[in-house]
């Protein structure tokens, strides 16, 4: 899952600026350091875009977890057919993940 462009896409921004943001995260920088001192490497993405950027990066990688997760579990049970399998890959809200394991 390239997370870089789901983000960009649900904040309507610029997937070159946020996948730097995010590799920023990634590598332990903190929201207000990112927005002082990395303003040229980020395009003058300010705190609260920053911040909404870092909050739906985790949502997603939460996400992805819980695909897995769920994934193997349908697996487990024998009942995983290749049109659950679009159904999950294609998931990218967490409600809808559940909805679709629940039966």
């Amino acid at each position: 899952m390239v997370f870089s462009t789901l983000v960009a896409a649900t904040l309507q921004l610029d997937e070159k600026k946020v996948s730097t943001a995010i590799e920023f995260f990634d590598d332990g920088a903190t929201v207000p350091f990112v927005a002082r001192y990395r303003k040229d490497a980020t395009g003058g993405l300010d705190e609260v875009e920053l911040r909404d950027i870092q909050h739906r990066y985790e949502y997603f990688k939460e996400l992805s977890e819980r695909k897995e997760t769920v994934i193997k579990t349908i697996e487990e049970q024998g009942l995983l057919s290749p049109e659950l399998r679009k159904q999950i890959d294609a998931c990218v809200d967490k409600v809808k993940l559940e909805d679709i394991y629940l039966p």
